[in-house]
């Protein structure tokens, strides 16, 4: 089944011999995780390797799944509110376990805060309703697929 506004990214029709490897987590208390996982189904079709956190993840654990799935980029999947200090805290504990990934966050981000997220070290936001094209296409430019 392929979902509305995925593609067949790049990552599929070229047969490169590394996939990009995306963890998507779901930091803090929100239950709320339909959204991140419709993103983790996009990458799939998309040709990515994914690895899907669950929920109520912390920054430490986040950053631990990080370095030992070796990934390319790390999202995160904020609808709470509580993105800024979140993002300060994982961006901070990749920095700690010694990696510098790609940093992706997606949800409910209002406009005003995506420069103070940049500041902090978030790559790229991804508003709830963004074309899950858009963030396969990031992620492909990104890691150089």
């Amino acid at each position: 089944m392929s979902l509305p506004n995925a593609h067949k990214g790049r990552a599929c029709r070229e047969g490169r011999a590394k996939r990009p490897r995306v963890l998507i987590a779901k930091p803090g208390l929100d239950g709320h995780d339909v959204g991140a996982k419709l993103v983790c189904r996009a990458l799939v079709e998309a040709g990515m390797d994914v690895i899907y956190t669950g929920l109520r993840q912390s920054p430490q654990a986040i950053a631990k799944a990080a370095q030992q799935e070796d990934v390319d980029v790390v999202g995160l999947s904020v609808l709470s509110g509580a993105h800024l200090g979140i993002c300060k805290r994982v961006r901070a504990e990749l920095s700690d376990a010694g990696i510098n990934p790609p940093l992706i966050v997606g949800g409910n981000i209002p406009r005003q805060d995506r420069e103070a997220l940049g500041e902090l070290g978030v790559d790229a936001v991804f508003n709830t309703g963004t074309p899950f094209a858009e963030i396969v296409d990031f992620i492909e430019r990104k890691v150089g697929a």
